[in-house]
């Protein structure tokens, strides 16, 4: 989230504010620097990194690795890669304009330019490819898969209507698809154009999964968000966020395992929808008159106008957040911290919201903690701890979901009244993400393993009863490859022989620099 679009505020310093590629790191960008947090634990934000000698528009960092790409305000046209961790620039690249976007995964790091975008191997940081002449692209929107069979990037083929294109950087061509309604397939420079037609007003947002299968993409508009299958381009969910006109979509994540896709906006709501097909729903019985009148006005969609009909197979939310504000940009993540699912929102007016999500009942998000995105100490939190804070919380009726409020009278428990956080069952404590998914009947899907991830982790503190558990995972890595060096953009790169044969060190550092540029 760049905020250097949106203003300057004389009481933030706030300009940047990312997740890392898997979500266990958060990355401040700010008028004197840049920090990086760890999001391991929901009690407060370990600090990993700080750097303050330059004002940050853009930081990103590599999955958990100590590699790190920033763009400053000062020099809005140079990136410079870095080590953070041994205080060394590994290289920097100059452009012809200023830097909008930058995004990483294991093999490419992609910049985006207004009307360009460089496709990097990150291996060496030599151009492999540019993409030149793209639709006027103000605010630098696009979308890289972290998956190293499918790492595609996707960005808007019109500034008109919302069409997406989808490059192949591995291959380093667009990709091809069969023709069918929802693809245009053209002819340029001897390769295949693929373009989704995804929304007829301009795009807004669009995020990949994190097995890059799927694409989720939301207009300019902000009613309706689409999920297409990659690469064959079929849509296969449609979502109504809402009715209110002149929202705006500011972003969409999918969880790790791509069964749930959340939303965030310039309202007070945050939605999470489950990505299931009607026909894997179990049929519930009619218990009352909404329930006969909805099967009624289902079985008589055929014979309504297709925009009404249409809107009947849209998907609603499983599951809300309420912020304290509306009108400011946010963007969200569903994350795994502690053995269970968290919805995190960071927000314009400077704070990082972390919700408890049911998978299995949805409802409203029950708020654990908000800390403030400078890393101080101060953060508001729910009763059930014993710690004095001066401000209310987001939701004052309480923060016990409705699906654990109704368990609780279920079970008879006398210790269920509105107002007071009802504790989880020792068997959701026990029990994986993973696990309680597949109790509530989605489809399967498979987690990151530790093998996955390239860099160091984080020491994970996980809470099972009365037993601390600590994972810490080293993963080994291949041998670096390279590609051939581009056009147009230039580098200070005086240590490319160097860079060429660069290899994971012993503490699994990415990339292990020992030396420095001049």
């Amino acid at each position: 989230m760049n905020l250097t679009s949106e203003g300057s505020d004389p009481n933030s310093d706030l300009i940047f504010v990312n997740f890392n590629q898997d979500c266990s790191s958060l990355a401040v960008g700010t008028k004197k620097g840049y920090k990086l947090f760890s999001l391991s634990a929901i009690e407060k934000l370990d600090k990993i990194y700080e750097q303050d000698n330059e004002d940050i528009c853009i930081v990103e960092r590599l999955f958990s690795s100590s590699l790190v790409a920033v763009v400053s305000l000062t020099s809005p046209r140079k990136l410079k890669v870095c080590h953070f961790k041994k205080g060394t620039e590994i290289c920097n690249y100059s452009y012809s304009n200023s830097i909008l976007a930058v995004k990483l995964n294991r093999l490419r790091l992609i910049v985006c330019l207004e009307e360009s975008l460089y496709i990097h191997n990150i291996r060496d940081m030599k151009v492999l490819h540019t993409i030149r002449d793209t639709p006027p692209n103000p605010v630098g929107l696009c979308a890289l898969s972290i998956n190293n069979d499918n790492s595609y990037l996707a960005y808007p083929g019109s500034n008109q209507i919302g069409e997406v294109q989808i490059f192949d950087t591995v291959n380093l061509s667009m990709l091809q698809a069969s023709m069918n309604y929802s693809w245009l397939i053209t002819a340029y420079s001897q390769r295949a154009v693929t373009m989704i037609p995804a929304h007829d007003n301009p795009l807004a947002a669009m995020s990949f999964s994190s097995h890059g299968e799927m694409i989720a993409t939301a207009s300019e508009k902000g009613t309706v968000i689409r999920v297409f299958k990659v690469p064959d381009g079929c849509k296969i969910f449609e979502f109504r966020r809402g009715v209110k006109r002149c929202v705006q979509i500011s972003c969409l994540a999918f969880s790790t395992d791509g069964l749930y896709l959340c939303s965030s906006s310039n309202t007070e709501t945050v939605h999470i929808f489950k990505l299931e097909n009607t026909k894997d729903k179990p049929q519930e019985e009619s218990h009352g008159w909404m329930d006969y009148l909805s099967q009624a006005v289902k079985s008589s969609a055929t014979y309504l106008p297709s925009q009404v009909s249409d809107m009947l197979k849209q998907g609603r939310a499983l599951a809300t957040a309420r912020l304290p504000n509306s009108g400011l940009k946010n963007i969200c993540a569903l994350s795994m911290i502690q053995k269970m699912p968290r919805l995190l929102v960071a927000s314009q007016d400077g704070f990082l919201y972390i919700y408890n999500m049911d998978p299995v009942e949805g409802g409203e998000c029950t708020l654990l903690k908000q800390h403030k995105l400078d890393g101080s100490l101060e953060c508001i939190q729910n009763e059930e701890s014993s710690v004095h804070h001066d401000g209310p919380l987001v939701q004052p009726g309480g923060v016990a979901s409705y699906a654990n409020t109704v368990r609780q009278h279920d079970d008879g428990s006398p210790d269920s009244s509105p107002g007071k956080h009802l504790p989880l069952t020792p068997e959701w404590g026990a029990e994986s993400f993973a696990n309680v998914l597949r109790r509530a009947g989605g489809p399967q899907g498979a987690l990151f393993t530790p093998s996955d991830v390239v860099g160091d982790h984080n020491s994970v503190e996980v809470m099972d009863g009365n037993v601390h558990r600590y994972m810490k995972h080293h993963p080994g890595a291949d041998p670096m490859h390279h590609g051939n060096l581009g056009d147009r953009a230039t580098g200070n790169n005086p240590l490319t022989n160097d860079l060429e044969r660069l290899r994971l060190d012993d503490d699994n550092e990415f990339p292990p620099m020992t030396h420095k540029n001049d």
